[in-house]
């Protein structure tokens, strides 16, 4: 049987593992195999624990769910972090995912999500922190998924003139895997980044 200790630190790693999809208490109380009233307990612990000032981040609840989220105090340092694009540099997935945007644009996440094969939420949102894509509609159909594209920043960050600066694709390609395709995307944009660092 594990210690009450021990149930917070699962519950820590599945806050941090389903990231803004958030965790709800009876999700908690089965993967635990505990009853419900006892994993809201631990919850509500952790909140209060997670609200010390030595602790960057916190608990809340949102529409049902908890998740982890920065504090309100300091969000003066992380304006500073994200002002502007070349604070830190772009992961490899989060290049790949600004590739397809550019290319691609206006398109919904899950189409992104076909292309790559995994998960984009957390690349998407890296890019929108840096203002380097926003939201530009809603696809039609059922959900009006978002649509994305990329911004006024981006242009300014590759030191392109347009959209239609972007290395050219070839209009047809051949038969094969919709990640051959992709892999197209990337060393195209790739060469991009190579010419505006080499200016």
């Amino acid at each position: 049987m594990t210690t009450r200790n021990e149930q917070k630190a699962v519950i820590e790693g599945l806050l941090f593992v389903v990231g803004d999809e958030g965790l709800d208490g009876k999700q908690t109380a089965d993967i635990l195999q505990i009853e419900l009233s006892e994993a809201e307990g631990l919850i509500e612990e952790m909140i209060g624990d997670y609200q010390a000032d030595d602790r960057g981040i916190e608990i809340v609840e949102i529409a049902g769910a908890y998740q982890f989220t920065t504090k309100a105090k300091h969000i003066s340092y992380y304006e500073r972090f994200v002002e502007s694009p070349t604070t830190s540099s772009l992961s490899q997935a989060a290049l790949e995912t600004l590739a397809i945007v550019a290319y691609k644009q206006p398109i919904t996440r899950a189409e992104i999500e076909d292309i790559r094969g995994v998960k984009t939420e957390k690349p998407l949102q890296t890019l929108a922190a840096k203002h380097l894509v926003k939201e530009v509609g809603r696809a039609e159909g059922t959900g009006r998924a978002i649509l994305y594209g990329t911004t006024k920043e981006f242009l300014e960050y590759f030191g392109l003139k347009s959209k239609e600066d972007l290395p050219k694709l070839p209009e047809q390609f051949e038969e094969g895997s919709i990640e051959d395709e992709a892999d197209l995307f990337f060393e195209n944009f790739e060469s991009v980044i190579s010419n505006d660092k080499e200016e």
